[in-house]
């Protein structure tokens, strides 16, 4: 039963855990954090916390905005259910910012929380050539803006013979940014395969890490480091991802943040992704592995002596301000990141004498956007461009700290580059100057929130050519994932007579002793060492 000092919120839409049905829910706050709640006429009441602290709900809630929706949406019905009438329909709020693109639901291994691989589904699921460049073909013609950035993933997505085509064909088609999705095993073995996958486009290896041990990551803990020098010797850089689950590998995430900045040189982002919990689950089981963004923020802080703190975190829609900026400078619909407020936040942390620093310490973030959001007004009211561009270049320093940042650190003129020339490589090079620190919290159906769904911008793009929502797709599998792919799969045992193959000797088979033996595990060890031992 609610407590009386519970504070309403507000209303959204959700889904119930077992039957599917749209709910009506409610969002409150109770002792500090934000909490939803549901209940089905048939399978009860569902409460569910929604945010682990009410402060960055409300911190975060100030960014919302919304992106100006599809031009030309797949679903023509005129009054679309969401989340049940995808593709994109013209209830849907944001562009396609990053396509997935599934190349396959073979793997290499048989993780106990992963559902979707083919020895479980029974079958096999590889779109064709014809069909991956149709899917590109649905993604450019996207409108009022077109994608431009794909991520290949799986399965395990390195198990297709012919990636290097995927690749080269997707370069083709003019995508600026080319991501493979992987768990890097076969890349650890195969230097040759790295070196290849980055002349043919790829330029983001999204790698797994769930993190430093081999308790918390036994996925990849060996190979890993061999996966990260290969990249190093091509120049191909690295995100890494780790999956973020309370009670299991919460307590290092303050070491992974350390080691990637410890790498910098090929490390570029540290993508962390608390946990959505899929299936059937009861709640003292889901409020034991249940983690949320300022929860892993806090983990942060509390890691890393203070040198990482939640007020240095923004919401993705946050990035609207400066593309909204853009836009009216340029009159031509901009690449917006115009997410829910809940879904992510982010940070850039810059290197001085060892140290992390973190953008917000030497700029006024939070002054810098409202002065963006004013000289954005004043242009949507016919202002001079070339006066707003005058006055942008010389306001700029007043809200950098010149003393405090970084020393070859030249930021006016990397904002300069951006925001006046138009130079996205400036953001290239502010990117290889800084670590980005990123938070992603997909849903599952427990805190499933529709109004998130019509916001999303990370999509898939399915073999029917529907693009599609991740937190649909991968949430509500049975929609969408599994039915698509059920219908263009093969029976497992036709796939081995057709290709000559067994399934089964995908499996990855791991010799622990010789892979300690390396050098880029040694090195690696050494790295935690010093980073223990405060050296680092």
């Amino acid at each position: 039963m609610r407590r009386l000092k519970d504070m309403e919120l507000g209303k959204t839409t959700s889904l119930c855990p077992e039957c599917l049905k749209l709910l009506q829910a409610t969002l409150y706050e109770r002792e500090g954090k934000v909490w939803m709640k549901k209940t089905c006429p048939e399978h009860g009441e569902f409460e569910e916390i929604y945010s682990g602290s009410y402060e960055w709900y409300k911190r975060a809630e100030k960014y919302a905005m919304d992106g100006r929706g599809i031009e030309n949406p797949q679903v023509t019905k005129e009054e679309p259910s969401c989340p049940q009438d995808c593709g994109l329909c013209r209830l849907h709020l944001s562009h396609t910012a990053l396509a997935n693109v599934v190349l396959t639901n073979r793997c290499d291994l048989v993780c106990f929380y992963c559902f979707f691989y083919a020895q479980r589904m029974g079958y096999v699921y590889e779109p064709t050539l014809e069909q991956i460049e149709q899917m590109f073909r649905v993604l450019k013609e996207e409108r009022p803006i077109a994608c431009n950035a794909v991520q290949f993933t799986g399965g395990e997505p390195c198990l297709r013979e012919d990636l290097v085509e995927i690749v080269r064909l997707a370069k083709s088609y003019d995508f600026d940014h080319i991501q493979l999705n992987t768990n890097g095993i076969r890349l650890a073995h195969n230097p040759e395969l790295v070196g290849k996958i980055r002349e043919a486009g790829v330029n983001t290896l999204y790698l797994s890490f769930d993190g430093v041990s081999e308790k918390t990551n036994p996925k990849n803990h060996w190979e890993f480091p061999l996966t990260l020098e290969h990249c190093r010797k091509v120049g191909l850089g690295i995100v890494l991802v780790p999956t973020i689950i309370k009670g299991v590998n919460d307590h290092e995430v303050g070491e992974m943040v350390k080691y990637a900045f410890k790498n910098l040189d090929i490390v570029r982002s540290v993508n962390f992704q608390p946990i959505s919990l899929v299936g059937r689950m009861p709640r003292n089981e889901r409020s034991r592995y249940r983690i949320t963004i300022p929860e892993v923020i806090e983990r942060l802080e509390e890691q890393t002596n203070g040198e990482i703190t939640l007020e240095d975190f923004f919401p993705v829609p946050t990035a609207m301000v400066i593309s909204r900026f853009i836009e009216e400078l340029t009159g031509k619909p901009s690449y917006d990141l115009s997410s829910h407020f809940a879904c992510g936040a982010a940070t850039y942390v810059f290197k001085e004498d060892g140290r992390m620093i973190p953008i917000t310490r030497f700029v006024d973030v939070e002054g810098f956007l409202e002065y963006l959001k004013e000289k954005t007004e004043e242009l949507r009211k016919g202002k001079s461009k070339t006066l707003i561009k005058l006055k942008l270049l010389t306001s700029m320093g007043k809200f950098i700290d010149s003393g405090k940042k970084p020393k070859d650190l030249k930021l006016g003129r990397l904002l300069y580059h951006l925001l006046i020339r138009r130079d996205y490589g400036a953001l290239g090079r502010f990117h290889l100057k800084s670590l980005f620190i990123g938070m992603m919290h997909f849903m599952d159906l427990y805190n499933y929130d529709v109004e998130r769904v019509k916001r999303c911008c990370i999509h898939y793009v399915m073999s029917d050519n529907r693009i599609v929502p991740f937190c649909a797709f991968n949430v509500i599998p049975e929609w969408y994932r599994d039915k698509d792919q059920e219908s263009q799969g093969i029976p497992i045992e036709e796939w081995e007579r057709r290709t000559g193959k067994k399934l089964k000797d995908d499996l990855y088979k791991r010799d622990v002793e010789k892979l300690k033996r390396t050098e880029a595990y040694r090195k690696f060890e050494q790295d935690l060492r010093e980073i223990r031992s405060g050296l680092y």
